[in-house]
């Protein structure tokens, strides 16, 4: 029997990943080729030389779901196209600290319809 603490819980994830500076275009094709491959991803900004993804994850704690995480933009790099940038910034929220954010007005809301969104920062 699985315990209470062993059920997967959602998180709110906010990878930032950041290296040399690429062509913009370039940069919006491999994100929305992402966005196919993980159409679960809320949030997609970008600019030349960074990228910051936005999407809620399924795991049994916050090191599994950190852990996803970290593996997310290497582990599509190379069938999207995705410039060779390092990860710079993590933040995993559960969702009822999430929830607290955004109702303190400190956190930007879901964006409920746009799934996926790609758009410069």
């Amino acid at each position: 029997m699985v315990s209470h603490e062993d059920e997967p819980r959602m998180w709110h994830i906010t990878v930032t990943v950041a290296g040399q500076a690429h062509d913009l275009d370039g940069v919006r094709a491999g994100l929305e080729r992402l966005v196919e491959e993980r159409p679960f991803l809320l949030t997609v900004r970008y600019r030349a030389d960074r990228a910051e993804v936005r999407y809620w994850e399924q795991a049994t704690d916050i090191l599994d779901a950190a852990s996803l995480a970290l593996r997310l933009w290497n582990e599509h790099r190379g069938s999207t196209g995705l410039p060779q940038w390092e990860v710079i910034g993590l933040e995993v929220l559960d969702r009822e600290t999430f929830s607290m954010r955004v109702d303190e007005g400190t956190a930007p809301p879901p964006f409920a319809g746009i799934g996926g969104a790609v758009r410069r920062f």
